[in-house]
């Protein structure tokens, strides 16, 4: 896994961050009133601890798309406790044809992925800026990595955001996956990528 500080204030709080797959940090970099942020990325292998979280009182976690099932199962190992767990898009099933993207969606972008691709990618994720720099064969070998390392395990979510014009990980599919936690399901009238700048993260967090 990859970390990047978005912010670091001082904080006895940290926010910390799983993203998806190929947009980086940029659709969280102009999110505002969190001092500290850690972001964190790349899932071709899964770290057990993330050293960064040693030095704070209180941890709260966002997961958004593929970054979900790697933060299970980077919770699952490392034990870390955080006070409020949020989900944006994603589900704990990455390749899987009712409650993810088909398995071989995945496998067909990962084969095919290329600049022309990704960009239209970027495009069907409503992300509204250029499409990041991607290194290619780490991005395929990215998606291989999580569809076969498979669900992440069982464990709870204060709040899961579902966006109902998601082209990426389809509404239903993200309905079906969170059916035994439907009290925390909040629907959204955006894309797959539905963070904007000026958003307070605290929006994210109630």
């Amino acid at each position: 896994m990859r970390t990047q500080w978005l912010a670091r204030g001082g904080s006895a709080e940290l926010t910390l961050v799983f993203g998806g797959w190929g947009l980086g940090s940029a659709p969280f970099e102009e999110l505002t009133g969190a001092p500290d942020v850690l972001f964190v990325d790349d899932y071709r292998q899964i770290d057990a601890d993330l050293p960064e979280t040693a030095q704070y009182d209180h941890v709260r976690l966002m997961a958004y798309s593929f970054g979900v099932t790697s933060a299970l199962h980077w919770l699952a190992g490392s034990g870390l406790h955080t006070e409020r767990r949020v989900t944006v898009n994603g589900t704990p099933c990455p390749a899987d044809r009712t409650r993810g993207i088909a398995p071989e969606t995945v496998a067909a972008t990962a084969d095919g992925l290329s600049p022309t691709s990704f960009a239209t990618f970027c495009r069907r994720a409503g992300h509204p800026s250029a499409p990041p720099d991607i290194d290619i064969p780490a991005a395929q070998a990215e998606l291989r990595a999580i569809a076969a390392r498979g669900p992440g395990p069982e464990i709870p979510f204060d709040r899961i955001w579902i966006s109902e014009r998601d082209r990426i990980v389809p509404r239903p599919a993200q309905e079906a996956a969170w059916a035994a936690q439907s009290g925390a399901i909040r629907h959204i009238p955006t894309p797959h990528q539905p963070f904007r700048p000026g958003q307070r993260w605290e929006e994210w967090f109630a």
